[in-house]
């Protein structure tokens, strides 16, 4: 009976949240390209941001990514309406796919979480979902990759991070509520559950650093298994006050294959810890906000039916940085390169 329950509990959360995504499929080469765009903090009619736009434009024609995600701190002027309009064209003008997750700053204009989504979920090509009122955040939701035979191959799970500890005194950024975790296991199950017993693939999206890329690094605590990390760092890693388990329901669940996120705009590495990559994006807020390690996107392109994928970083100049497989870049644990 408690099996019976769960299940449909689990298959309704999944109906709330996700949407028939047939929009996304691997093309004809089993291979599916994302571009992720953070931390643009766009300002309306200033320089910086139509640099933002015009180097976004050409990743964008360097790429020929088949989604584009923005994760976080986009839009940070009024009037919101306009900002979402112009970073999203750059998107629409090539009736690409995209899907946006909120960042701390994306709420703190003329524009609530919830009317932000009410908005752009209703744009040309837009994925983006409000997702289920009950969960903690706005913009939790889930999305498939179809494969050749139109069959789920590959999930995409969008979190909304959050923005600032409300709770006490205590000052700092939010987290994760319970609620959320308990919605990603309930989900991962029902979604494994239905392929068999098979987790799918899955790729995760938010916009504030887990506690453990703190971990990448740290290799006195914990009993942290040294693994080679990839990039840039340059800040110290700003995650929420409390950890309220994300990352070991993902390790538990067994689907999720890499973290992205933005907020620091001075990293862009890509680590591994416990068979998942913890990944930044690259800055992408031209002259709009503070950065020293340079502007651009990380690419990730995944393959059909298969638990790997290549990521890289795509930088102002268009030059390829730090690329990698998962999980082959990965296996050399003794030579492992270490952050900037």
């Amino acid at each position: 009976m408690k099996k019976f329950v769960f299940g449909i509990l689990a298959l309704w959360m999944l109906g709330c949240t996700s949407k028939p995504s047939a929009e996304l499929a691997f093309g004809r080469n089993g291979k599916f390209k994302i571009a992720q765009f953070t931390d643009i903090h766009y300002q309306t009619g200033t320089v910086g941001s139509a640099k933002a736009v015009a180097m976004m434009h050409r990743i964008l024609d360097a790429e020929k990514p088949d989604l584009v995600v923005f994760t976080g701190d986009v839009i940070t002027c009024k009037p919101q309406q306009r900002g979402w309009d112009e970073v999203l064209a750059v998107a629409i003008e090539r009736k690409l796919p995209h899907a946006v997750v909120l960042g701390n700053h994306d709420d703190e204009h003329d524009w609530t979480r919830g009317q932000i989504f009410d908005y752009i979920a209703a744009k040309p090509y837009s994925l983006s979902q409000r997702g289920h009122d009950d969960i903690k955040g706005t913009g939790n939701y889930i999305l498939k990759i179809a494969d050749s035979a139109k069959k789920t191959s590959t999930l995409l799970y969008f979190f909304d991070s959050n923005a600032y500890n409300r709770v006490g005194k205590q000052k700092g950024y939010d987290w994760f509520g319970f609620d959320q975790v308990a919605w990603y296991r309930q989900s991962s199950r029902a979604l494994t559950q239905a392929n068999g017993g098979q987790a799918y693939p899955a790729l995760a999206f938010f916009h504030i650093p887990l506690h453990e890329y703190t971990l990448l690094r740290d290799t006195t605590k914990n009993y942290v298994h040294v693994s080679p990390v990839f990039g840039v760092r340059e800040e110290k890693e700003c995650a929420g006050i409390l950890n309220t388990g994300m990352f070991a329901a993902m390790v538990e669940c067994g689907d999720v294959m890499g973290t992205f996120v933005g907020h620091d705009h001075d990293n862009d590495y890509i680590g591994y810890l416990d068979s998942i990559c913890l990944a930044y994006g690259r800055c992408t807020g031209v002259e709009s906000t503070y950065n020293k390690i340079g502007f651009g996107a990380r690419i990730i392109e995944l393959k059909e039916h298969s638990r790997t994928f290549e990521t890289w970083i795509r930088d102002e100049h268009g030059e390829v940085l730090h690329k990698v497989a998962y999980p082959d870049s990965f296996a050399a644990q003794q030579t492992a390169p270490s952050p900037q």
